[in-house]
């Protein structure tokens, strides 16, 4: 036996281990799968928004840029223009007139290193700046050429007679003399500095590459000027409009370019930043989202295995629970057969006391018959004895006749007969009920008080049944009271009050017992809820006596008093008397 339970137990937490296992994993896979997968849409979609935003915002840059610089080549072109038609060839020759026009050109910009004036042969005929270049011969450079030929030209960074890197920039004008050129040298200290304003992020840097990939600008991550750029080839592709894109630099880091051919394709505008600088934001976001997830998993974790135990033992107990129901539906069963059985025996019982009681009826008419004639002395003792035997007879009577009424109750009590409703005074009827349990109130001391109005209290009931429904509440009461206090200090109430408004009758059972705890009172009156040990209850009275006082048109509440007991009312349908 004990083998076979054991077996069932181990059955049951296999179960249970699977059940665990089961809500375990809806419970983490069903909200998770969502979680992340909002998560990763949401990333996406921002990720995709930044890149878009980045890239927009660098070649916003790189235009604006690219425009700064233009405007600036195409300022300086004017300058040499304006000069050209402000003064002849034969006034710029002259020294102190190149000077004064060179002072004048520094007044609006300090770009210019230097200036110098040269005929149609190529020759320097007039200078004003640091170096001696006056009477050098420029016909054979390819620059002079250029000028000759367009009217104006800038030069890509050289080197020249100065051995060091410049870029000029020259504007040819035709005189009765001949065409003769008006250039200027452009400071490439200024010039770097104004490419290289470009700030973006700790990262981001702008610099020029003429079409052969050498810099016209320095570089501030490493480049000077005239060296050939080693990210050229990731570049250099003709285009038209600013063309942005991502690749790994010489170094193997990740670039965001955007580049723009300025100077009509001679010069490539290249601004660049790290990619990682560039998606800082990015980086931020999907770490935020790391711990999101890692907070929110562990959270989603932590909450499953909380309310999965929450549920396991929920199902252990209403497992167990269903046990005890079991057990007591027998012990229902056995109260059910006994109550049967009691009725048997009250019947059994019933018939010999009658007999008896025919019998005791038949001996006290022949102890009559036995009474002597005369006054004897002799028949002294027999009448006494006589005396004594009908003293015997009468106490048998008075025996009988209390059996009788116990049987009576008991037969009246477990008589199963079908529901028959009457009219019956509340009155006379709950004094009864309060006579059937005078006896055990007695014995455990306990004081019944009846506040019972004088005058007929009329309902329309089943009298057999509204006595197991008052029975089992001063039953109750009189448990409550004993349990609290023991063979002395026990008291009930039993009342009865009209509700005039409603034509209804309050009847009501109070005690000043243990009362009801607040987690029991949600209960009470559900069917197998007991609060008494095992054995003591079945937890149908209250779900029975309520189903009754239902079907009878009535309500049935409890509430604990201030005195600590508790008062379980029942309203009931008045009809007048």
């Amino acid at each position: 036996m004990n083998s076979g339970m054991n077996a069932i137990s181990e059955k049951q937490q296999m179960g249970y281990a699977s059940v665990k296992k089961n809500i375990l994993a809806s419970m983490i896979l069903v909200p998770l799968i969502p979680f992340i997968s909002a998560l990763g849409i949401g990333f996406f979609y921002f990720a995709a928004s930044i890149e878009k935003s980045t890239v927009a915002t660098m070649n916003r840059i790189a235009e604006d840029h690219g425009s700064m610089i233009e405007s600036f080549l195409n300022e300086r072109i004017g300058d040499l223009a304006f000069i050209s038609r402000t003064y002849s060839f034969n006034d710029l020759k002259r020294p102190d007139v190149l000077g004064r026009v060179y002072d004048e050109l520094q007044k609006k910009s300090h770009v210019y290193a230097d200036l110098g004036i040269f005929d149609d042969k190529g020759v320097h005929v007039s200078y004003h700046g640091p170096y001696q270049l006056t009477g050098k011969d420029y016909h054979s450079e390819s620059w002079f050429r250029e000028v000759l030929r367009k009217k104006y030209y800038i030069s890509d960074v050289f080197q020249g007679f100065r051995r060091i890197p410049h870029f000029v920039i020259a504007v040819a004008a035709d005189s009765p003399q001949g065409t003769w050129v008006i250039r200027a040298t452009i400071d490439s200290n200024f010039f770097n500095d104004f490419v290289k304003t470009v700030h973006v992020g700790k990262t981001g840097e702008a610099y020029l590459l003429n079409s052969k990939g050498q810099f016209q600008t320095e570089r501030r991550s490493g480049g000077k000027l005239m060296d050939v750029d080693k990210d050229f080839h990731v570049y250099r592709e003709s285009h038209q409009g600013v063309r942005s894109f991502i690749s790994k630099d010489s170094e193997g880091v990740i670039q965001v370019y955007a580049t723009l051919w300025v100077r009509d394709g001679a010069w490539l505008l290249v601004v660049k930043q790290e990619k990682n600088d560039a998606f800082h934001f990015l980086r931020r976001a999907l770490f935020l989202i790391v711990i999101v997830m890692a907070l929110g998993g562990t959270g989603l974790v932590l909450l499953a295995f909380y309310i999965t135990g929450r549920v396991v033992r929920r199902i252990e107990r209403t497992d167990a629970e269903k046990g005890r129901l079991s057990d007591q539906l027998i012990r229902a069963g056995r109260y059910a057969e006994l109550g049967e059985m009691a009725t048997g025996f009250a019947h059994e019982i019933n018939n010999p006391l009658q007999i008896m009681k025919s019998e005791q009826s038949l001996l006290s008419i022949l102890v009559d018959d036995l009474e002597p004639a005369e006054d004897a002395e002799e028949c002294g003792k027999t009448r006494e004895t006589l005396t004594e035997v009908r003293d015997s007879l009468s106490q048998i009577g008075l025996q009988i006749e209390r059996c009788s009424k116990i049987t009576a109750s008991i037969l009246k009590f477990g008589r199963q007969e079908e529901k028959e409703n009457r009219d019956l005074d509340v009155r006379g009827f709950m004094h009864e009920i309060v006579q059937m349990v005078q006896k055990k109130a007695d014995v455990h001391a306990i004081g019944i008080e009846k506040r019972i109005p004088d005058r007929p209290l009329m309902v329309n009931a089943d009298p057999a049944q509204l006595q197991q429904v008052f029975l089992n509440l001063i039953n109750n009461a009189m448990d409550s009271v004993t349990q609290a206090h023991g063979a002395h200090g026990g008291h009930i109430v039993v009342g009865i009050r009209e509700i005039k408004d409603d034509n209804r009758l309050e009847i009501s059972v109070e005690d000043n017992g243990t009362g009801i705890a607040p987690d029991v009172m949600e209960k009470i009156f559900a069917p197998f809820f007991t609060t008494k040990p095992v054995g003591k209850g079945t937890g149908l009275g209250l779900s029975v006596c309520l189903g009754i006082i239902s079907d009878m048109g009535g309500t049935m509440k409890v509430r604990n008093t201030e005195k600590g007991g508790a008062r379980f009312t029942v309203e009931l349908p008045g009809i007048d008397s």
